[in-house]
């Protein structure tokens, strides 16, 4: 699909409608995109390629955007195979092409593709290049989300080629998005950030700080391209995310339960907590919702409450890949409470406690409620307790 954006640049990516899991873990029920550009001219400059799926449709789109012309460069902001792996077909079909890299995907490229015979241009940080008129500067990203990312600012039309950040999962947007859609664009938006770039906080600021510069439009490699004003919204959400500040004074209940006992002590507490002014609680079944929602809840939520059954002598098995995911994404600044349950030796909330210690800033609010096999009158007083404990912390501190 050729689509033009502005005078002189067109949309050549392909649009993702037939995976059901984005990097084979992240569920997309609308599928992903995978964004190339074109900027047309007298030396025509392409902005990243496709994944290897979309290699014959992504030359196609090329070749009816360039009219005829070869082009001169390509720009590769990502070597993730999503967006790299038609590197070698296009270089092929454009021998001519000159391939601009940073020294760090340099030895991506070689890694992927040892036998390419195109010409490299290596640039560093603040270079620049001069094609179609325009002039492009280069910004390396690191850790956005791998070490070799590369942002480029088109300085003549203020266009930022963001690689993976400001990305989005699904399609039905397009490639071109309103301000006044910005509620539509977020949640994917969020779920996007929080998975795929959640980890790497101070990376993204860092990165960010360094657009100094006026942004009419933001093309990622992901998702819609994003107006002025919607960028400038985006920006301001990537801040918080980045910064693990919670954007809700509120919590989110995660659990596991087998026989349905443990998901009733995560109810009562969820109606607790709503006596006692805490709005917007939300619950999840971690053997019924993906893990990747549910981090979406725990970046937005100052408090987090685990409850899980107790399984095999330890924690039960979707719980313990929950907080793998917590940790392995160090969502610090964040409150926890626990809520164990098992028959003969309840120890999750033990477990879990000490799992998420790793967490940078996490602190730990009320006594874990512990019971065995079934709610009696004192499991109610303790659920009772920490809610009292947790609506307090709100209260005083979000």
């Amino acid at each position: 699909m050729k689509t033009q954006i502005t005078s002189d640049l067109y949309y050549i990516g392909s649009f993702d409608r037939r995976i059901a899991l984005f990097e084979n873990v992240y569920p997309v029920s609308d599928g992903v995109t995978y964004n190339s550009y074109l900027l047309t001219g007298n030396e025509p400059v392409i902005f990243d390629t496709a994944d290897g799926a979309f290699t014959n449709e992504f030359l196609r789109n090329a070749e009816e955007a360039l009219a005829g012309k070869q082009p001169a460069y390509l720009i590769v902001s990502h070597m993730e195979p999503d967006h790299s792996a038609s590197i070698k077909a296009l270089a092929e079909k454009y021998p001519a092409m000159k391939i601009v890299v940073n020294a760090r995907s340099k030895v991506f490229l070689e890694g992927f593709f040892p036998d390419l015979k195109s010409e490299l241009v290596i640039v560093k940080e603040g270079d620049t290049l001069t094609a179609c008129g325009h002039t492009l500067k280069f910004m390396l990203a690191p850790m956005v989300h791998w070490p070799e990312v590369m942002f480029t600012y088109d300085e003549t039309d203020k266009t930022l080629f963001s690689a993976d950040a400001f990305g989005t999962f699904g399609t039905k947007n397009g490639i071109d998005l309103t301000p006044d859609r910005f509620d539509e664009y977020l949640p994917e938006a969020r779920r996007y950030y929080t998975n795929i770039v959640g980890k790497y906080g101070t990376q993204v600021l860092g990165a960010l700080k360094k657009v100094t510069f006026e942004v009419d439009r933001v093309c990622p490699l992901h998702g819609p391209v994003l107006s002025k004003a919607l960028f400038e919204k985006a920006a301001a959400y990537y801040t918080t995310w980045a910064s693990y500040a919670a954007e809700k004074s509120s919590a989110v209940i995660a659990y596991a339960s087998v026989y349905g006992n443990t998901k009733r002590a995560a109810e009562y507490l969820k109606d607790a907590l709503s006596k006692r002014g805490v709005s917007d609680v939300v619950t999840f079944d971690v053997s019924k919702t993906h893990f990747s929602y549910i981090l979406v809840e725990c970046f937005l939520n100052s408090h987090i409450v685990l409850a899980s059954i107790t399984y095999n002598a330890g924690i039960f098995t979707n719980m313990e890949t929950l907080i793998s995911e917590i940790v392995r994404h160090d969502i610090a600044n964040r409150k926890f409470s626990f809520i164990e349950n098992g028959s003969w030796a309840a120890q999750s909330g033990k477990l879990m406690r000490e799992a998420l210690s790793k967490v940078k800033n996490a602190a730990f609010v009320g006594e874990t409620v512990s019971f065995r096999s079934s709610l009696k009158a004192e499991t109610y007083a303790a659920l009772d307790t920490l809610a009292d404990s947790i609506a307090e912390d709100i209260k005083n501190n979000g």
